[in-house]
């Protein structure tokens, strides 16, 4: 799907332009010569996102620890079309909205490592449940694809899903698969290249803000962290967190350290090559 340029993309703004995001990309420890491309790879547990990870990137990848955590992540390469990828998988989890180190390790790196495209693994059998986190992390990037996997154990169990009504109501490319037999993984690889390119340009289902007043206290808020931290992306999203109570937010920007926060999740990525 190929729908009209969306507004407020990562790329937007003086932050996100090509030579400042590598400048700072390479001062975090990206070596960014040896790739093209970042794609994050986000999902619940147990939907075979390690499998994809896997089929994805063969044997080029390793695995350590994030930065400061115990918490463990695995990172690999492949290329496509001439152009080198480097893969990031993130922490399994249900939610970005708790206060867990899983989910603020990966929410922050939606949020601040800009990663050129954010795959999302579905399960197909638990689809209703596995949507809760679709839409969160679509409410922080427009440069998103879901994959959705063990379409396999969804047909043994008689689903049919509507695959492309899903992408439709999404807002985003669905590519179904069966990673554990490489079903789908060529078309998946495509669908990558083809966000990363530029090529397709996605318009995210958002939750719009109905509460009375909310709207008003999001922009307000919003204003205030532009003035503070004029080169953070995503305000209007961190100030919905702040106004929701969210400490770890609450705690960076009264430190005065969201800045910092923005920068160093690039230094959690490292070369596979």
């Amino acid at each position: 799907m190929k729908p009209g340029a969306p507004s407020g993309s990562p790329a937007s703004g003086c932050a996100g332009c090509p030579s400042s995001r590598a400048a700072r990309l390479d001062r975090l420890g990206l070596r960014v010569d040896e790739s093209d491309y970042v794609v994050a790879l986000a999902g619940n547990p147990n939907t075979g996102k390690s499998t994809i990870f896997n089929a994805l990137t063969g044997l080029r990848q390793h695995t350590g620890n994030w930065p400061g955590k115990t918490i463990a992540r695995a990172e690999g390469g492949f290329s496509f079309a001439g152009k080198r990828y480097k893969l990031v998988d993130l922490p399994g989890t249900y939610s970005l909205l708790s206060a867990t180190q899983d989910e603020e390790v990966a929410r922050d790196f939606i949020l601040f490592g800009a990663p050129d495209v954010t795959v999302i693994v579905a399960d197909a059998t638990r689809l209703e449940r596995n949507l809760n986190l679709v839409l969160q992390v679509l409410q922080l990037t427009n440069r998103a694809l879901v994959c959705l996997n063990l379409m396999d154990e969804a047909r043994a169990h008689g689903f049919d899903i509507d695959v492309r009504g899903l992408a439709r109501d999404l807002g985003v490319p669905v590519f179904p698969t069966s990673a554990r037999y490489l079903e789908g993984i060529e078309e998946l690889t495509s669908g990558i290249a083809s966000i990363a390119r530029g090529e397709t340009v996605c318009r995210p289902r958002r939750i719009p803000l109905a509460a009375p007043g909310l709207k008003s206290a999001v922009g307000e808020l919003s204003r205030k962290l532009e003035a503070s931290f004029p080169h953070v992306p995503h305000k209007e999203w961190i100030a919905l967190r702040l106004l929701e109570g969210d400490e770890h937010m609450i705690r960076a920007v009264a430190e005065g350290d969201l800045g910092e926060l923005a920068e160093d999740h690039g230094s959690s990525l490292v070369s596979a090559e």
